[in-house]
């Protein structure tokens, strides 16, 4: 026979696409549309229904950005479509390319109940199952008209990311507001043709191929193409013969769930995402009633809370579904976070307040950790879900690597302190599957472990901007269930997929250390205010809770549960995977700041309030570390020299001498004890660096690698001044920017402290400050979560070089044996380190960007930043000066000095945390950890009397007792180890 294989194809996705699917929906009869434009920000469904409604035409233009329209839709059965199933067709002006990310709506009945979303590839909305001729329809749409940002011609720099920038322009145009028949056997067969269409694309030639490619020639031989309703059954009869196959028993398994991936913010607020969550929510618990095999899985806490406080209606509808086991809370984390940038605490809340309201609200706890799309995982996670009580870990950003491929699906993923956790992500390569024949074969292809185990999984549905699975994607479920030449789909849990592959893998691949993503290295660096905000309001809440347990256990206060537990889901929401990397718009950024501020102010209320109780009424002057929970009297300061020596300035201590040149520059910082200088011979640090910042695309997410090729040294000084508050250096950047550096030095110290005030106005920069050091680290040492992360120095394979940008958090440290050199900062996360030569090593922190997109004004107007020159440093002097630099001791004035509640002794031995229990028990719950990386013994003291001691999970779940000794419990714990204990009242 001749190949006509080309021929084949090309007929059936033409009649597919110009007459088949147009056909599902072909008899239709006009409504009337009326509509009103608010002027303002959304109401409440309620007041939406109660509005005054002016008569439109549909083809009439809506929509100004981030504008809210009601559609009121009224219309009549006609008789002859009695017994029919009868829907309400809508295109908004749809871009059927970009769902999620342009308009969309949520239908209501006029009693107000929520029916289901409306977006590009969900346009109809059930009228009636079987219709009554003559049956009155009235319907109501609440229509967002979100601007399309993320356009064909991405990145492109825009003003309507923000509502106070945006244009008043109607950005949509409705095409089609009518009632019309669902012709179910057209439907049908639109799936049965395109599921076997693309089988066939992805198998080899040979039997199966052929006769798929007869059966559907032969099927659109039934078919008239003017009366398309009418000959479909006699077409789909055709096709039952290769529909019946069923799969090699060696198929892959697919598991799939349900999935909608809504970004709590990102191309739109925070207040639009409220709007996503109900419209997609009130679609998919549509969609569980019609299909009884589907199942759909919804992460974040938060996204909950914002259901049940905004959509009760909708909330009923999905607790109802959770209870049955169809509708499947994910992850057990408030949102789906970043986890490079948050504390260890913030991820400890992450669960803590993530797995509460789980169990609270449905009675259950989350198994496993679902983040298919944060940018990069930290090593220290592992441990931070078994102790949290995960079995599992999901993702799948990984697999968008620009240099390396991933080698495993299935693994187990070690963490610092040795602990691993089965882990998986899916072959198919994205998180927002439609279940097409390229992605099935895909995941069978591409699945590392075949050789051991049998499976993956595929999150299913419309993402990042929500929408969530379609009709559909489940019709095509049910052909690959059980189909030739096909992986077999069926709707899972995950949990069952992880016991089984935990059951089949019974020595799985193991990786270990971070899970580092070789791409969006500038969200490290991106929005610097949003991460200053965030690393100031972490610090002071952790301190918050340990002044306000102290005084509440010394019966002077209550315990502010409430006012912690809402600033504390305040800074979670906003550690959000596009929030804190600062790839979102500047509507979310510029309230995230606000936010931050807020949370700050009612934070440092918390600790004035209970330092007040705890100091007491009086005028001695006192200073309250906030590391220690400890109120001492204040001590004399030291003495600090600033002079300056011949067109040089040196400042100096007991402990070192820095020598700063006539430009500014670090030239010499001398440990007087060793004499080791931290800077090599004529080299010069604390150089700021100016680089063009064009990556290749995602401008605010990404840095590429040539971005070094082009750097400005700024030398040039516009004066040195020795000031009260230290050496004070300014210098421009540009004709646009400047920077302010006071370089200070504490008596005692080691620290050479660094405040720059920046005057930012640049476009597609980045600014860096380098310091070249005397130091041969073939490592570095990187503070993450309750430790460090070790990494290498030198670029011997493509994993090493991929890493030019790397996140730290309080500190990064290089040493060789007896002499090492840290920085510390207080609000950066991004750093590289090269070796200019052999014996040297130079890191450079990354201080602030400038991308136009998706916020032109990145970073724009005045920055600070504080980071310090740890001199002579090991990782305990650098964890103290990082730790010192972010809490600093502060002074009050009071009656008396105040014993701290918690005392630990024992070398690397920190504590973490100190808080009254969530429960509100009034029990005290401590957290303390190793953090030099070495096996080590301590003990930990509470100033209080107690019944008895436990030990317990990160959500405070029971673990073991724990006995004490005159007061004291005894801690052995291991490198990087996290312990949480609980003291229960007497």
């Amino acid at each position: 026979m001749h190949d006509d294989v080309h021929l084949t194809e090309g007929r059936v996705s033409r009649v597919l696409k110009e007459r088949l699917w147009p056909a599902v929906h072909t008899l239709s009869t006009p409504v009337s549309v009326e509509w009103h434009e608010l002027p303002g920000e959304p109401i409440a469904p309620a007041d939406g229904l109660a509005l005054t409604y002016e008569p439109v035409e549909v083809g009439t233009g809506w929509g100004p950005a981030w504008g809210t329209t009601w559609f009121r839709i009224t219309g009549t059965v006609p008789a002859e479509w009695s017994g029919k199933r009868v829907e309400l067709v809508c295109d908004l002006g749809f871009d059927v390319s970009r769902t999620g990310f342009q308009c969309e709506a949520l239908a209501y009945t006029a009693a107000g109940e929520p029916v289901k979303s409306l977006n590009p590839r969900n346009q109809w909305v059930l009228v009636a199952s079987e219709a009554v001729g003559g049956e009155e329809v009235e319907l109501f749409l609440e229509a967002a008209a979100n601007p399309l940002l993320l356009e064909h011609h991405p990145f492109l720099p825009t003003r309507e990311g923000d509502i106070a920038t945006s244009s008043k322009r109607k950005l949509y145009t409705t095409r089609r507001i009518e009632l019309a028949v669902f012709e179910k056997d057209v439907f049908e067969l639109c799936l049965d043709l395109e599921t076997l269409h693309e089988l066939q694309v992805e198998l080899p030639a040979g039997p199966r191929k052929s006769r798929i490619l007869q059966a559907m020639d032969d099927a659109l031989d039934r078919v008239d193409l003017q009366r398309v309703a009418e000959t479909a059954a006699a077409a789909r009869s055709v096709l039952s013969g290769v529909l019946e196959p069923a799969a090699h028993e060696s198929a892959h398994q697919i598991a799939a769930i349900g999935h909608a991936h809504i970004d709590s913010a990102w191309l739109w607020p925070v207040r639009e995402t409220i709007r996503k969550v109900a419209r997609t929510t009130s679609s998919m618990t549509e969609l569980l009633g019609e299909d009884p095999d589907f199942r759909y899985g919804m992460s974040s806490a938060q996204q909950y809370a914002w259901l049940k406080e905004h959509r009760p209606e909708v909330y009923a509808r999905v607790k109802a579904a959770v209870a049955e086991g169809r509708f499947i809370p994910l992850g057990g984390m408030w949102v789906e976070s970043d986890t490079t940038m948050p504390s260890g605490e913030s991820l400890v809340r992450q669960f803590l307040y993530g797995q509460r309201f789980f169990e609270s609200e449905f009675g259950i706890r989350c198994h496993g950790v679902w983040l298919p799309d944060s940018f990069g995982y930290s090593p220290a996670l592992p441990q931070l879900m078994k102790r949290a009580g995960f079995d599992w870990f999901f993702t799948q950003k990984i697999s968008w690597n620009q240099v390396n491929k991933f080698p495993h699906h299935t693994f187990e993923w070690e963490g610092i302190d040795g602990s691993r956790i089965l882990s998986h992500f899916p072959p198919m390569d994205t998180y927002s599957s439609q279940l097409s024949g390229a992605e099935v074969a895909k995941a069978s292809r591409q699945f590392q472990e075949n050789r051991v185990a049998t499976g993956s999984i595929a999150p299913v549905g419309w993402g990042d901007g929500g929408g969530g699975t379609t009709r559909e994607m489940t019709g095509k479920a049910r052909r690959l269930r059980d189909l030739e030449g096909s992986a077999q789909v069926t709707w899972r849990h995950p949990d069952d997929f992880f016991t089984e592959a935990r059951a089949e893998l019974r020595e799985p691949p193991v990786w270990v250390g971070e899970l580092y993503l070789e791409l969006h290295r500038a969200t490290l660096t991106s929005q610097h205010l949003t991460k200053q905000g965030n690393r100031r309001c972490e610090h002071l809440l952790v301190e918050a809770e340990r002044w306000s347990a102290t005084a509440a256990v010394r019966g002077l206060l209550d315990y502010p549960y409430d006012e912690l537990d809402a600033l504390w889901q305040q800074v979670l929401l906003q550690q959000f995977h596009d929030i804190l990397p600062g790839t979102s718009i500047a509507w979310v950024h510029r309230e995230a700041v606000a936010q931050y501020a807020r949370v700050a102010t009612a934070a440092e209320d918390l600790i004035e309030r209970a330092l007040t109780a705890l100091a007491g009424d009086g005028t001695v002057a006192l200073s309250a570390d906030g590391r220690s929970g400890a109120v001492v009297a204040a001590q004399p300061t030291g003495v600090v020299s600033v002079v300056e020596e011949g067109g040089t300035y040196v400042l100096g201590n007991e402990l070192v001498r820095i020598t700063v040149s006539a430009e500014g520059l670090i030239t010499s910082a001398l440990d007087l004890a060793t004499g080791r200088d931290a800077i090599p011979a004529g080299a010069e640090a604390n150089l700021l660096q100016l680089h063009q910042d064009f990556p290749n695309m995602w401008d605010a997410w990404d840095v590429d690698r040539f971005y070094r090729n082009r750097a400005t040294d700024l030398r040039e000084v516009s004066s040195i001044s020795v000031t009260p508050d230290g050496l004070v250096i300014e210098r421009p950047i540009s004709a646009d920017s400047s920077t302010v550096q006071t370089l200070s030095l504490a008596p005692g110290s080691r620290v050479l402290e660094i405040s720059q005030r920046t005057e930012w106005n640049e476009t597609e920069k980045f600014l860096k400050v380098a310091f070249p050091l005397d130091v041969r680290a073939e490592q570095t040492l990187a503070e993450t979560q309750f430790g460090y992360h070790r990494r290498p120095t030198h670029t011997n394979t493509s994993w090493e070089a991929a890493k030019f940008e790397t996140s730290m958090h309080r500190w990064v440290l290089a040493a060789e044996p007896g002499f090492g050199v840290a920085l510390v900062n207080d609000s950066t996360y991004g750093f590289d380190v090269t070796r200019p030569t052999a014996l040297t090593t130079e890191v450079r922190l990354s201080l602030l960007r400038a991308p136009r997109f998706p916020d032109p004004e990145t970073d724009q107007g005045v920055q600070t930043h504080r980071y310090g020159l740890v001199i002579g440093a090991d990782v305990a002097a650098a964890t103290e000066a990082g730790a010192a630099l972010n809490t600093p001791a502060r002074e009050v004035t009071g009656a008396q000095a105040v014993e701290p509640l918690v005392t630990v002794s024992g070398e690397g031995l920190v504590v973490s945390s100190v808080k009254l229990a969530a429960d509100r028990s009034g029990d005290l719950v401590v957290r303390v950890y190793e953090s030099a990386g070495a096996r080590t013994q301590g003990e930990l003291r509470v100033d209080g009397r107690y019944g008895r001691v436990s030990e317990v999970s990160l959500v405070e779940d029971p673990l073991a007792e724990v006995s004490t000794e005159g007061g004291a419990v005894a801690l052995g714990l291991g490198a990087f180890e996290v312990r949480t204990l609980r003291f229960h009242r007497s």
